[in-house]
């Protein structure tokens, strides 16, 4: 059993002993803190919860809507929802916060509490601590009869979020409408299969192939949107009967798009080409993380504007982006954030964009993939033991590397020409994230090897001595 403490929320596996996994003692004891911290920020009583499908979403969900209520919170309840549609809902209700009970792209034994602040966006580190303190110190006083808070269910928000996409001015429907597009969709059954269909049919689709779109929470694969767990969409669309494939995870903050053929587009490239997109009518800047392709900077420096890098987090993306005003960014797994909406990963508005971009271009998904300079990173990881002193293979890493320029803001970047390598240790598994890029796919596979034979080497050295 797994239970992980991080800036991206309280994860982990259902079920086992308090505090080592994510039971319901601990599900009441860090939505309790999270509710005294939320009541005193001074942003009001109201909290909105929304939930993917998972098989253990509706039981988290009243654990955590009544032990708000019982803090004298009024709980908003979206139901079964997206994270991007819950974002939205706190900075258009005005709330104090924002829980969304999923465990993003984790297998289905995972559940998890994201935690939003009031404008709708991830709470910070520094808020994060306070939360984690408040969980700690079990100081926390409960709401007599006489004030406890009350309950609203409004399932009236994904449309109100599909509209706000819509009515963006360079979400172009009519564009779109016009092409009569077939689209695949694959929703991992879980709360897409609900959204995306709706956004599509919203944005004039025509034609819509729905698989796995029962919100049932029984994954059919691995829910994580790569290319491997991907395999029956793209099968049905090499069949040619469709013009793009969406893949999205389960709580629709992560993109993935398929070829014509059913050939990826590249999960790095979903936000190089909303970017390209974007940045042809707002000049700008843009923002990803250090483990995302390099294309992005290169698209962007292209159109006239500045790239900014920054540390692997969300919350972190959209500091940067505040702090360089940019118009556009997100992270290389899918994630696209676009501010004109929310600042948020926005699987719907991605789609809207992408598909906005697709028809103004006149081309197929392949070719315009073409457009964009190739580039392929290895993604790859190593499970981690209790016993792993992690920052201690990181700076041996380093050291090992120190003659090759290393960034360190988050984990060990170390760069060799035109191609990298970046290691950092998971906020969301217990594992070591292992990315590389280079133009040539069997050396970003080289580099990645490289690097786990040098970890493994070290933690064999570690624990031989």
């Amino acid at each position: 059993m797994t239970l992980i403490k991080s800036i991206s929320g309280i994860r982990g596996t259902i079920g086992g002993k308090p505090g080592e996994g994510l039971t319901p003692i601990d599900i009441v004891k860090f939505s309790s803190a999270f509710g005294a911290w939320a009541l005193v920020s001074g942003h009001g009583k109201k909290i909105v919860v929304g939930r993917d499908a998972r098989i253990s979403g509706e039981m988290v969900a009243q654990l955590v809507m009544n032990t708000l209520t019982g803090l004298g919170a009024d709980v908003l309840d979206l139901g079964l929802s997206t994270t991007p549609t819950v974002e939205v809902a706190v900075a258009e209700e005005k709330a104090a916060g924002g829980i969304i009970i999923t465990a993003s792209h984790n297998p289905g034994q995972w559940n998890a509490l994201k935690l939003l602040n009031h404008k709708g966006e991830f709470i910070s580190d520094d808020d994060g601590k306070k939360v984690l303190d408040i969980a700690a110190s079990g100081e926390i006083e409960f709401a007599d009869v006489q004030h406890l808070g009350s309950y609203e269910k409004d399932d009236t928000y994904l449309d109100k979020h599909i509209k706000m996409i819509t009515e963006l001015p360079l979400v172009n429907v009519e564009a779109i409408r016009e092409k009569k597009f077939s689209v695949a969709v694959d929703a991992v059954n879980s709360s897409g299969g609900v959204a995306v269909p709706k956004l599509l049919r919203a944005l004039g689709v025509e034609t819509i192939g729905e698989f796995y779109c029962e919100p049932t929470g029984h994954f059919p694969h691995n829910p994580e949107p790569l290319p491997e767990n991907i395999n029956h969409i793209s099968s049905e669309m090499n069949k040619g009967r469709y013009d793009l494939g969406i893949v999205v995870d389960p709580d629709v903050d992560r993109l993935a798009l398929l070829q014509e053929d059913g050939t990826p587009f590249g999960e790095e490239y979903t936000l190089v080409a909303v970017a390209d997109y974007v940045l042809n009518h707002q000049p700008g800047n843009t923002v990803s993380n250090l483990s995302s392709s390099i294309a992005l900077r290169l698209v962007t420096e292209k159109k006239g504007g500045k790239y900014f890098a920054a540390a692997v987090g969300e919350v972190n993306v959209v500091n940067e982006m505040k702090k360089c005003n940019a118009v556009i960014g997100g992270e290389g797994n899918g994630g696209v954030i676009y501010p004109e909406l929310h600042y948020g990963r926005d699987a719907l508005v991605g789609i809207a964009l992408f598909l906005s971009h697709l028809a103004t271009s006149d081309i197929k998904a392949s070719r315009l993939r073409g457009n964009y300079p190739n580039f392929h990173i290895s993604k790859n990881k190593i499970e981690l033991t209790p016993e792993i002193n992690v920052d201690e293979v990181l700076s041996e890493i380093r050291q090992k590397y120190s003659t090759q320029p290393v960034n360190t803001i988050d984990g060990v970047k170390i760069e060799f020409d035109q191609e990298w390598v970046h290691l950092r240790k998971s906020n969301t598994e217990p594992i070591i994230r292992i990315y590389s890029e280079s133009s040539s796919e069997s050396t970003a596979e080289h580099l990645a090897n490289k690097l786990i034979s040098d970890i493994r080497e070290i933690i064999s050295d570690n624990h031989s001595e």
